[in-house]
């Protein structure tokens, strides 16, 4: 009879994507830790690998082909989930499964449940979990001190760019007691900044028509402007940032501003604009009117001048004119967004916008992207000179012997820019990762800033 111990069975994770298909990713592993699964390191020492996909654009795409590609390469025991999942090839077809027949199993995104059968399938669960193991706030995927915060899934638009409804639904708001609960839990877990991301935030709770909800025995609606306040006041508690994603600028935005203002949640907001010419807007099916969002713009920084916007746009959209185009630089001059990506059109299987006239040469969509980013690289040049000079606060995300990286609040992690804090003079202070620092701003560029502390 052995005496040797049962060894663990261990999932490799590889996770592609935008934040919405990290939090996927994290739901997953906290299952696996959940039920008594280790996490692998490397394709040879896993029992079997998951991947999951992102399937937007043609470049996702092949990217995702190519990591299961690996995937089945290195170790021959894969699992896909996500977006790519979803998808149908123009016959009708499983894409993964007409490129790598040899995948275990395939899903779509947000499917926790199915993920789990599969990989209880092909590698049993262990016969004691140790639930205890796992910690309150669920495995994470990013550093410690910040996370990313989901409030629903899918999305109720049909922007003719778009396939994300085809792959993830509808709108479905997730219940604000339970929203709140895993934001409390990853401020207690030492979070220092939350990233409040959806397709839609500003639709949040349009599915259960703003459903009355309970947290700390209050009554709260599963509102936007309800759950910014209390996320607001969770924050304060934890001397922790709340930063808000993928806002569409309905009108009900405008009361989230002066929370901006009184330092409630970081005076932050990124607005998926995509374009500024009416015509072009109404071609994209987009759901808000892009004739207001000038005017919506100098509201906001009227009621709180600090505010930082972000914002994407797409160029050569099928259709668009120069003059049209035109109009888009005429507005990012005045508009002065201080945050943007420019995208130049990609046609992607199964969105309408494939069938529309008039499509806009390839040579003609780069060059359009690149007049918008160099337009935009002299008014983030302007905008982030005149910080120079000023003390602000900043969160320190690494730190090497010249100092620190960190970002201020007007810098969203992996998409903006960054501050780089010299080394304090005084010994006895020491830049720590996760921390805030008051510093002073010495100089700027195009896209980021450097410190003292």
């Amino acid at each position: 009879m052995s005496n040797a111990s049962p060894v663990t069975p261990k999932v490799g994770f590889v996770s592609l994507g935008c934040p919405k298909a990290l939090v996927d990713s994290e739901q997953i592993l906290t299952q696996l830790r959940a039920e008594g699964y280790d996490t692998a390191k490397s394709y040879d020492g896993a029992d079997l690998v998951i991947v999951n996909t992102c399937g937007f654009i043609d470049a996702a795409v092949q990217e995702s082909l190519d990591a299961i590609g690996e995937a089945l390469h290195e170790n021959g025991k894969v699992i896909v989930t996500g977006c790519l999942g979803a998808k149908k090839d123009a016959a009708g077809d499983d894409i993964i499964q007409k490129v790598h027949p040899k995948v275990l199993a395939v899903t779509g995104p947000h499917a926790l449940a199915e993920v789990m059968d599969a990989v209880h399938l092909h590698l049993p669960k262990p016969h004691a979990p140790f639930l205890d193991l796992v910690p309150p706030q669920g495995v994470k995927l990013t550093p410690r001190h910040y996370a990313y915060l989901k409030i629903s899934e899918g999305c109720n638009h049909r922007c003719s760019f778009c396939i994300i409804p085809s792959m993830r639904g509808d709108l479905v708001s997730r219940p604000i007691a339970d929203v709140m609960m895993e934001a409390e839990n990853l401020f207690k877990a030492g979070v220092k900044e939350l990233l409040v991301i959806s397709q839609d935030t500003s639709a949040y709770g349009v599915d259960v028509k703003f459903r009355m909800g309970f947290w700390n025995g209050k009554p709260v609606k599963t509102h936007m402007t309800q759950l910014v306040t209390a996320l607001g006041e969770l924050a304060a508690q934890h001397g922790a940032w709340v930063r808000l994603h993928y806002v569409y600028p309905y009108p009900h935005v405008d009361a989230i501003i002066p929370l901006m203002a009184e330092g409630r949640v970081l005076p932050y907001l990124d607005v998926p604009l995509q374009h500024a010419h009416p015509d072009v807007l109404k071609r994209m099916k987009r759901p808000a009117n892009g004739e207001k969002n000038m005017e919506r713009i100098q509201a906001w920084r009227a009621m709180c001048p600090d505010i930082t916007i972000r914002s994407t746009f797409i160029a050569g959209f099928p259709g668009e004119t120069e003059t049209e185009f035109e109009y888009l630089l005429d507005f990012l001059r005045e508009a002065e967004i201080d945050r943007l990506g420019c995208f130049a059109y990609s046609p992607v299987e199964g969105a309408s916008a494939n069938e529309l006239p008039n499509a806009v040469p390839e040579e003609v969509r780069e060059e359009r992207r690149g007049r918008v980013m160099q337009l935009q690289e002299g008014i983030s040049k302007k905008r982030l000179q005149s910080k120079v000079g000023k003390t602000i606060r900043v969160l320190i995300d690494e730190v090497n012997r010249n100092g620190g990286v960190a970002r201020s609040v007007a810098d969203a992690p992996e998409i903006d820019g960054v501050v780089y804090v010299k080394a304090p003079y005084e010994p006895h202070i020491k830049l720590k990762v996760g921390e805030f620092f008051d510093v002073k701003v010495t100089a700027s560029d195009a896209h980021d800033l450097w410190a003292e502390a």
